[in-house]
């Protein structure tokens, strides 16, 4: 094995050797996950906890109380089945949202890069185990205590354990300690959970995890995914506290005039509960935490990470997206397109049998000699597959000769050579590449030729490639010259090099424009590059690009006026980025923006929306972002976009469902007693109600496809209200429309001599059918009559179907009949029931297609 001190003088690392994955396995089952001491997520007994104390169950026990003082166990018996029926719908939704959060934890931990069975693999930081040998880089969080093996310029920010803002220096020992030192100082070995690294590169060996690092001692938890208070968790809170203000006097006032007019009190109390029970909106609290949670979880099969939840709010309202290309509009994998050689250019990948022209052999040869024979650069990397592809059937692949010497490429002359000497060894070959301008100084090139040459570089340039030229020397026996300038070159031409658009980017430009999102480049290229790559993806260019030292000469007011029109910018550095967020916010764009880097950390914190990538980002852009693309993607985020959209599009009919399902609910509350009717409702029919309703507005919407125009639409407008003046009209409309149907079937029943048992139960057939048909009507506004009845969604038609099954069971069976209060209904009564919930349906989708929609209402 190498030791750590025989580093290179060229800067390369040595190699070490990890564990193999059946001992990391072991040693993770041993001595657990790699976790600081952190809040656990909450777990059954924890959920039915919370939803004990929710007031909707101390209505439902007191009701249970009240009818035991009555003497009516068999009623209380029957409640409180439904009470615990009611609680594991409820708590199966919010374990449905706790795993998926918890799915997201694991998403969101630090990665780290380990070497196992000889490979280097990036795992989650929870995953690290003792032993594991890690590979650190500027920009990475240390994911345990370790010990540096070897290392280059490195340098670690140990401020989260000592409070001192200087980072230290880290140099590898030999032998290497057994043990770590306290945190602090210059020039030791030890590395901490949880500080970053800040310079340099090295491995180092791990030796604790978990609560055993100096991090986990004392306490500290690392960063999860943690749902917020939003602004939406707000306006919710807020009319939730309002209505059940408002439910408790008028629940005391009905009970009251119940006792005071009829003389029973008990029963007035239970008439007020039940009041208070058809008011209470207990369940926008749920399913408001239900979408946000499972739509974490569902733009995370976009490949995209949400670290934090108050993204998802503001993804319908993002009116510009910033992107970086390398990477993010491209595949960051360099590919040679061109060779240019004696005045001809072709591309190779277009070769009809796959075979190089003569003419080319010696520009391929050479550039493959003047790389590394094992290639990391990704300029060389690209130039050996193709020499690969080419030459492999050629003798023009010299594995047999020998490196001599090399002369590195140096701030006066970019260019270097390699200096070969071949199996015979009878002369050296010398292979150089880099800048044109460089090779054809090395060539001595008269003016003409330089023109020329000059003339096919900006030509190769303006499509965005990246050039360089090779050239060739032999040198006989004798000394090597001490400067490249001494060999006599020949030139050979040009190979450029591209990074080749991701498929599947033209495609989400064009979603994105057709859905309001303007979408900006911002990249470190040349400007020449930058705009052959925005031609090519359509952006509009109309109003030129700004530079990086256009960013630092303009003022405020002149950037803020040209960012209005200019989608390219190139030679920006990161920093400069901030300036660019804050310009665009000031003109009240909603603005999203990537990163990958260190330094991208304060535009993407400063973004309304930081978009940090998952592959190649380092922990600190991923920390300050609020999403991270887990395949650097450009694609991934217009589909998060559009989950986003589909997330706030189906909380907002699942909004005017509730409200539309409680009016029928009070009106029958309250009528019977203003009007001196028998009660129509208890306290088990409110609770048979809840069935419907909690699972349709927490699972069926939730489940529910976007609209087909979804990505048609303009942004929405970032102060938009969910409980908007069209989301309250449309549910009020829809409201007393089912009220008006129920009530005229009651009032009916009674006209023609029912019984108070047998027009109860007709009101209710027709309620629960009305109540089915408002979900029917609700799932969209923009479809036809197919969509709404043959959409798919199978939650729906499962909840649809056991309602109706369970309804029929308490028809027909004389046990749950009697339960329920309820008298024998023909056919022509349930005929009648059906006509007046069909009556409803068509009322309320009168009323969605009549009135403003309120998701079109909210766009910017």
């Amino acid at each position: 094995m190498i030791v750590a001190t025989d580093i290179p003088a060229a800067g390369a690392l040595p190699t070490f050797e990890g564990l193999d994955a059946a001992t990391a396995q072991k040693r993770l089952q041993d001595e657990g996950w790699n976790e600081v001491p952190a809040a656990r997520p909450r777990g059954p007994w924890a959920v039915a906890g919370g939803i004990a104390r929710e007031p909707m169950f101390v209505l439902l026990v007191v009701c249970g109380v009240v009818y035991l003082l009555l003497g009516d166990v068999h009623e209380a018996l029957m409640l409180l089945a439904f009470v615990f029926i009611v609680m594991g719908i409820t708590a199966a939704q919010e374990l449905r949202t706790e795993r998926a959060l918890d799915a997201l934890r694991d998403l969101s931990s630090p990665r780290a890069l380990v070497v196992r069975d000889g490979l280097e693999r990036r795992i989650a930081g929870r995953e690290v185990v003792r032993g594991d040998l890690i590979v650190i880089a500027e920009g990475d969080r240390v994911p345990a205590d370790a010990v540096v093996l070897a290392g280059l310029n490195l340098a670690v920010d140990e401020s989260l354990l000592t409070g001192e803002a200087v980072p230290v220096r880290k140099h590898a020992r030999s032998p290497v300690p057994a043990r770590l030192l306290a945190p602090g100082g210059d020039d030791t070995p030890c590395l901490y959970s949880g500080t970053l690294v800040v310079q340099g590169r090295g491995y180092a060996r791990v030796l604790e995890t978990g609560a055993q690092t100096a991090l986990g001692r004392i306490g500290q938890a690392l960063a999860g995914v943690e749902v917020g208070t939003t602004a939406v968790q707000r306006e919710i809170r807020r009319v939730v506290t309002r209505v059940a203000w408002g439910a408790f006097g008028l629940s005391v006032l009905v009970a009251l005039v119940y006792a005071a007019t009829r003389g029973a009190r008990l029963e007035g109390l239970l008439v007020g509960l039940t009041t208070a029970m058809s008011i209470l909106p207990e369940e926008l609290p749920v399913i408001l935490t239900i979408f946000l949670g499972l739509g974490a979880w569902r733009i995370a099969q976009q490949r995209v990470l949400t670290r934090r939840v108050p993204a998802l709010e503001t993804l319908g309202a993002a009116t510009v997206l910033c992107t970086d290309k390398t990477g993010t509009l491209t595949r960051n994998r360099l590919e040679l397109v061109r060779l240019a050689a004696d005045g001809a250019t072709i591309d190779p990948a277009q070769l009809p049998d796959g075979e190089l022209p003569e003419r080319f052999h010696a520009l391929l040869e050479f550039g493959v000699l003047a790389s590394q024979t094992d290639p990391f650069d990704p300029l060389e990397q690209a130039i050996r597959r193709r020499a690969l592809e080419t030459l492999a059937r050629t003798e023009h692949l010299h594995v047999d000769w020998q490196l001599v010497s090399e002369y590195p490429l140096s701030p006066a002359l970019l260019a270097m050579s390699r200096v070969w000497q071949s199996a015979a060894g009878s002369r050296y070959v010398i292979a150089a590449k880099g800048a044109p301008e460089a090779i054809a100084d090395l060539c001595h090139l008269d003016a003409a030729r330089n023109a020329v040459l000059r003339e096919e570089v900006e030509r190769l340039a303006g499509e965005g490639l990246r050039v360089i030229g090779v050239a060739r020397a032999v040198l006989g026996d004798g000394a090597l010259p001490p400067i490249q300038h001494d060999f006599d070159f020949e030139f050979l031409g040009l190979l450029a090099l591209a990074d080749p658009l991701r498929e599947s980017v033209p495609a989400a430009i064009r979603e994105a424009r057709q859905a309001g999102i303007r979408v900006v480049m911002v990249t470190g290229d040349h400007a020449a590059t930058a705009l052959h790559i925005a031609t090519r993806l359509d952006l509009d260019t109309a109003a030129g690009y700004l530079t990086g030292r256009d960013l630092e000469t303009l003022s405020d007011a002149g950037l803020a006026a040209r960012v209005r029109e200019v989608n390219v910018f190139c030679r920006v550095a990161p920093e400069q980025k901030l300036r660019l967020v804050t310009a665009l916010q000031a003109r009240g764009e909603v603005v999203a923006m990537t990163g990958d880097g260190v330094n991208d950390a304060p535009a993407l914190k400063a973004a309304h929306i930081g978009i940090a990538m998952g592959g190649r980002g380092t922990d600190v852009a991923r920390e300050a972002a609020a999403l991270v693309l887990l395949d650097d993607d450009f694609a991934s985020i217009v589909a998060a976009i559009r989950v986003g959209r589909r997330i706030f599009a189906n909380l907002r009919k699942a909004i005017v469902f509730v409200l539309a399902a409680h009016i029928p609910i009070v009106g029958l509350s309250l009528l019977p007693v203003l009007l001196g009717w028998s009660l129509v409702l208890m306290p088990v029919h409110v609770l048979f109600l809840q069935l419907i309703i909690d699972p349709a507005c927490s699972i069926a919407f939730e489940a529910e496809p976007e609209e087909a125009d979804v990505m048609r639409r303009p942004p929405r407008a970032r102060d938009a209200r969910l409980f908007d003046g069209a989301t309250l009209a449309l549910a009020f409309a829809q409201g007393f429309i089912a009220l008006a149907v129920v009530v005229f079937i009651h009032a009916g029943a009674l006209r023609q001599g029912l019984s108070a048992e047998e027009a109860r139960a007709m009101t209710f057939v027709t309620l629960v059918l009305a109540g089915l048909g408002l979900i029917v009507a609700n799932r969209s506004r923009s479809g036809g009559l197919y969509a709404l009845l043959a959409g798919r969604n199978a939650a729906l038609w499962w909840i649809a179907g056991g309602t109706l099954l369970f309804l029929g069971l308490v028809l027909v069976v004389p046990v749950l009949r009697e339960a329920f209060a309820f008298g024998i209904l023909h056919g022509v009564d349930l005929a009648r029931c059906l006509a007046g919930a069909a009556i409803a349906w068509t009322g309320f989708v009168l009323a969605a297609r009549l009135l403003p929609d309120g998701e079109r209402a909210v766009t910017a």
